[in-house]
């Protein structure tokens, strides 16, 4: 039965009541900040999560949590589990950021797209793990700017394919997707979800949140609007359904948002009004959601959800999109 709020929105995310679930008070070392972690299911049935840590330099790296039920008994890595390597990787001079992980049953493998800080702006950069111990690193596959990115976790046709946000000074900040035939070369870019203009709640600027989610019906796509205000950016979430065989066509696209900020761990921290989620592990059932999301840039925070209920809310409330006809209009 769908939860109706006073004010009469459906409520698709409902938050873990011991929210934030990890804090810096957490680590085993100093840092400022926990938040925007990568996800994922281990082979055993463990949850990791690949946080960002930011330290008191106020660059950021990625560290490793594991909890058997993927709420609590978190346990953390003693070190850093990824750090930024600027000698090799010039372009992580200034940090490694908001992971996205897609384990990729072809090669055996867990791909973790991030972000990387270089003088030039953030760009998008790829490693492969089997453990999270050791990791293949594949440097820059996207140049600045450009972040917000996750790799689908199978190949399209014959192809590998990204989606990522690159930001341009006169079009804005859209989703788009690109295409590789070894994760190294990437061509085929394509814009797949453009951010819309004036009072919406996700004018000018949009970027995906965790990897999209593989279902029958297509791929769903749980995305972040950024709106400007007189106090501030305020970040919410809205969905997206994609073509199962052709990912860059958009079949339904919601008008509102649907999670937004409003807990005080949500609205007061390091950066205000802020849920950026990066990562999602799925239940056995293919249906129990767990989304795992940065609270204001300062803490780590879980909500849970139904797949087939934001598909169901999808197929009522949401249209058709077709960005490349936006942009001329």
């Amino acid at each position: 039965m769908r939860k109706i709020t006073n004010d009469r929105h459906e409520v698709l995310f409902h938050r873990y009541s011991g929210n934030p679930i990890l804090t810096a008070a957490d680590w085993p070392y100093p840092v400022n900040s926990v938040f925007n972690c990568g996800a994922t299911l281990l082979a055993d049935g463990t949850t990791l999560l690949l946080c960002r840590v930011e330290d008191r330099s106020g660059k950021s790296h990625l560290c490793a949590a594991r909890s058997a039920d993927g709420v609590t008994g978190w346990r953390i890595d003693p070190q850093p589990t990824l750090l930024p390597d600027p000698f090799n990787y010039p372009e992580e001079i200034w940090g490694i950021e908001d992971p996205r992980i897609s384990y990729v049953p072809e090669l055996g493998k867990y791909a973790v797209v991030y972000t990387s800080y270089s003088r030039g702006g953030p760009g998008v950069s790829l490693a492969l793990t089997e453990d999270f111990r050791t990791f293949e690193r594949y440097g820059v596959v996207m140049p600045p700017e450009d972040k917000d990115a996750a790799l689908l976790p199978r190949r399209i046709g014959d192809f590998w394919a990204l989606i990522h946000r690159p930001v341009t000074t006169w079009m804005g900040a859209h989703i788009w997707i690109s295409y590789s035939p070894d994760l190294r070369h990437w061509g085929s870019h394509k814009l797949i979800l453009r951010a819309r203009e004036g009072g919406w709640w996700d004018a000018n600027k949009i970027g995906l949140s965790p990897p999209p989610i593989e279902t029958s019906k297509g791929w769903l796509i749980i995305y972040h609007g950024v709106r400007q205000t007189a106090s501030g950016c305020l970040y919410r979430l809205g969905l997206a359904l994609m073509d199962l065989n052709t990912p860059e066509r958009c079949l339904l696209r919601g008008d509102t948002w649907v999670f937004g900020p409003e807990e005080p761990y949500e609205r007061q921290g390091d950066v205000a009004n802020v849920v950026f989620p990066c990562g999602y592990t799925l239940g056995s059932d293919g249906d129990s959601l767990k989304l795992y999301y940065g609270a204001a840039d300062t803490s780590i925070a879980l909500a849970t959800a139904s797949v087939r209920e934001l598909l169901d809310w999808l197929e009522r409330n949401g249209r058709p999109d077709q960005p490349h006809l936006q942009l001329v209009s």
